[in-house]
């Protein structure tokens, strides 16, 4: 009798059952990597947010203190009154003469004095370029919806930024006991404006099928305030 090598019958067992609990974990690991690109376009929304804040950051402070070669301090409405001018110095308290942090324009320029008001805070309009850090106000799509319908693209998810600009609480309580200064930032009470100016981006996600992963509003916080600048003297030849 002539004897031909066969799979034997436990052995076909033994692999039908490995091919089982494979494509049974294969849905899982399909799931686990689709959340994994989700979570990464979230973590590249962040990462353009926080850009965002940085750019901002790096803008003056209002409108009317953005002149090249002076940059003042503003007279505010609601801020703290240790904040406000020292009658007739034109300077804050402590402000040494030599210094240029001052509310005076150097061309006596009293227009431009007062910081801009809540409702005129925004863009300067179509087409200006931002010079201040309420220019920046409003929404910024980052991934457009894209590609023919016959096509299913994994970067459907619409990741939007905005960008809030507003006045807040400028003033600190100081306990003369233990020697310590308190700050807490919030809404500024009766509105008008302050030494302060809260930026707000807020990241957020349209995407609906996927709400539990991306449905998440993350919020960054910032703080720019009405300190002036300095202006470096140069030399000329």
């Amino acid at each position: 009798m002539l004897l031909r090598p066969a799979i034997a019958m436990i052995e076909l067992i033994f692999a039908i059952v490995i091919m089982g609990i494979t494509m049974m974990s294969a849905p899982m690991l399909i799931s686990t990597a689709t959340q994994s690109t989700y979570v990464a376009m979230q973590q590249e929304g962040i990462n353009e947010a926080a850009t965002q804040v940085s750019i901002i950051m790096g803008y003056a402070w209002d409108e009317n203190n953005t002149d090249d070669t002076y940059v003042p301090i503003l007279h505010v409405t609601n801020g703290d009154d240790e904040l406000e001018e020292v009658p007739t110095t034109a300077r804050r308290k402590g402000t040494p003469n030599e210094s240029q942090r001052t509310f005076i324009f150097a061309d006596a320029n009293t227009s431009n004095l007062f910081a801009t008001t809540v409702t005129a805070l925004g863009s300067d309009g179509a087409g200006e370029v931002p010079d201040d850090v309420d220019d920046f106000i409003g929404d910024i799509s980052l991934t457009q919806i894209g590609g023919t319908a016959s096509i299913d693209y994994i970067e459907k998810t619409t990741v939007n930024i905005n960008t809030a600009v507003g006045y807040i609480n400028d003033t600190a309580n100081y306990d003369s006991g233990s020697g310590t200064i308190t700050f807490v930032p919030g809404a500024l009470s009766g509105g008008g404006t302050s030494n302060i100016k809260e930026i707000v981006v807020t990241l957020t996600s349209t995407d609906t099928a996927n709400a539990d992963v991306l449905a998440k509003n993350i919020v960054l916080r910032a703080f720019s305030c009405n300190i002036g600048a300095y202006q470096l003297e140069e030399r000329t030849f």
